[in-house]
């Protein structure tokens, strides 16, 4: 059966100009740098991309940047709306934009029991043909998709192939591993979870420092998946406190802080989020100069020929 979802996907950032405008050059630019460095697909309009901040038009102006930057790898926008009838739209202009896979998100704002929230994204994920991968983040957004209610979904949608499990709690990989049909595939969706999570039998890994370190995010990664766990135990005993960033109230300024450490991208962000405060920034950029002054030299061929 076809894997859709099994590699690394940055949960790629929004980045914007001086007056606010989304920064096209840069998007197209950031995206194929992050694709070089052996990552499988981009998902854009996510939380980290402050999709909650974008109107439709921009949103669908980023995809059709990315799919033409893209080239043919797959662009798997999340898919969220402050109503049913927002994403299902979203959903089908991803597809008309050539999207090639979605991220299915509960509703902003609202979120209430199971009923509903099945409803919702009973609705969503029927919407096109495009293998599905259902976002779990109960932290974000009060809507918890308990291992049987997703095995319930799996059951009655053929193209929903892959679950971000952003819970945080490694025995929900566990539980879905042994109980989630052939051919849906598991992501982590918390970063400072990577390698308990493969261990516990995820394929995928939809990341956030990786628009900051995506060599080292790949590597880590494929270090986890080979069982190669010395080596992987010290890449993620280096990354574990920026990792750490992703699963904070500010994450998102936070990681596009570190892009700009590193001298790829910028600190803006959109509004209501501000730039970090001048203690935040102090604290962060002692994190981020700590690091790349140990920054771990890697493995010079693929990890699977050593």
């Amino acid at each position: 059966m076809t894997k859709y979802f099994e590699g690394v996907f940055p949960a790629i950032t929004t980045p914007f100009n001086t007056d606010g405008s989304v920064d096209h050059g840069f998007l197209r630019e950031h995206a194929k740098w992050m694709m070089d460095a052996g990552c499988k697909g981009i998902v854009p309009l996510g939380s980290l991309g402050e999709g909650n901040t974008l109107d439709h038009d921009e949103k669908l102006a980023v995809l059709a940047t990315l799919v033409d930057a893209l080239n043919g790898a797959p662009v798997i926008p999340g898919i969220a709306s402050l109503s049913t009838h927002g994403a299902v739209a979203l959903a089908r202009d991803a597809q008309a934009a050539g999207c090639q896979g979605l991220m299915v998100l509960p509703p902003y704002v609202y979120s209430s029991d199971w009923r509903e929230m099945k409803a919702h994204v009973d609705a969503v994920i029927s919407a096109t043909e495009l293998p599905v991968i259902l976002y779990n983040n109960p932290v974000a957004y009060r809507t918890d998709f308990l291992p049987e209610q997703i095995v319930q979904l799996a059951g009655e949608h053929a193209n929903l192939r892959g679950v971000k499990e952003s819970s945080a709690d490694v025995r929900r990989v566990t539980a879905l591993k042994g109980t989630l049909p052939q051919g849906v595939e598991l992501l982590v969706g918390v970063d400072d979870a990577l390698v308990e999570g493969v261990q516990g039998g995820a394929t995928g890994w939809i990341a956030g420092l990786v628009n900051a370190f995506p060599a080292e995010s790949v590597e880590l990664f494929e270090l986890s998946r080979a069982g190669r766990m010395e080596e992987a135990a010290k890449l993620y005993h280096w990354f574990l406190p920026m990792l750490r960033m992703d699963t904070v109230l500010k994450f998102v300024q936070l990681i596009k802080f570190v892009q700009e450490e590193v001298g790829h991208g910028s600190s803006r962000v959109r509004a209501p989020r501000l730039e970090l405060t001048a203690e935040e920034t102090r604290v962060a950029r002692a994190t981020v100069q700590e690091a790349l002054a140990n920054r771990p030299a890697l493995a010079t061929t693929a990890v699977g020929a050593k």
